[in-house]
């Protein structure tokens, strides 16, 4: 990864979403999601919609997937959906180039942060089942803070990390996400490879949306600097 040559930087943090843009679990969590509602016999969401909350914390997802349903049976459904998930994780991979991309923002000097709609423990296990946790300075989950897009996780790594939220990038593949970095006002990149349709990202507020890694690698070595002749 090659960085056009600047003397400021654009950025000092670039905060991550999880699922759907470091990781490739989106057709997992879908098949998971409605296999849960199968156990308890519950209306089965159509993948689109199931797809739609991902990002969002356990507990609001299954309010919007299954709105009628009283919030009594959710921690049934949540037990269901962590049973069938846990059985597969391992399975799942980040997305082709992306560890080598991570590695290479954080030796540029890039401080990097994840805020996702994972919990605690679910973020922990994947980042140690894949060696990445030496790569963020910071990481923010649902279950410690609100749910996106409240812009609750990107001010708590903005003040962690000492890093004012005009020097942060958000990247994810939700409208969720965008939503957050807008009302933290905090620049954003979507991904058209996760969860939401590019038509939906594409009404958001980003910066650009990529389809797939290496057009994210390309943007962020050609713009997470100022070139130097915009500087003079």
């Amino acid at each position: 990864m090659d960085f056009v040559k600047g003397n400021e930087r654009r950025y000092d943090l670039i905060v991550w979403d999880w699922d759907g843009t470091i990781m490739d679990s989106t057709p997992t969590i879908v098949e998971c999601i409605q296999q849960a509602c199968r156990d308890l016999n519950f209306p089965v969401p159509e993948d689109s919609i199931a797809s739609y909350v991902i990002g969002l914390g356990i507990d609001d997802s299954l309010r919007r997937v299954l709105p009628d349903v009283e919030p009594v049976h959710f921690p049934k459904l949540i037990d269901r959906f962590r049973y069938h998930y846990l059985a597969r994780d391992h399975e799942l991979d980040l997305f082709h180039g992306m560890r080598e991309l991570l590695e290479a923002l954080r030796s540029h000097g890039f401080l990097l942060g994840v805020a996702t709609g994972k919990p605690r423990r679910g973020l922990n296990r994947s980042l140690d089942f894949h060696q990445l946790g030496h790569l963020f300075h910071g990481t923010r989950t649902a279950d410690e803070s609100f749910s996106k897009p409240h812009p609750a996780m990107l001010f708590d790594l903005s003040d962690s990390l000492k890093v004012p939220v005009r020097r942060m990038l958000m990247i994810g593949d939700t409208t969720h996400d965008l939503e957050m970095a807008d009302a933290a006002g905090v620049d954003a990149i979507a991904v058209t490879y996760g969860a939401h349709p590019e038509n939906a990202l594409r009404a958001a507020k980003a910066l650009i949306c990529v389809n797939n890694v290496e057009e994210l690698a390309s943007w962020l070595a050609q713009n997470s600097v100022i070139p130097q002749k915009e500087s003079m």
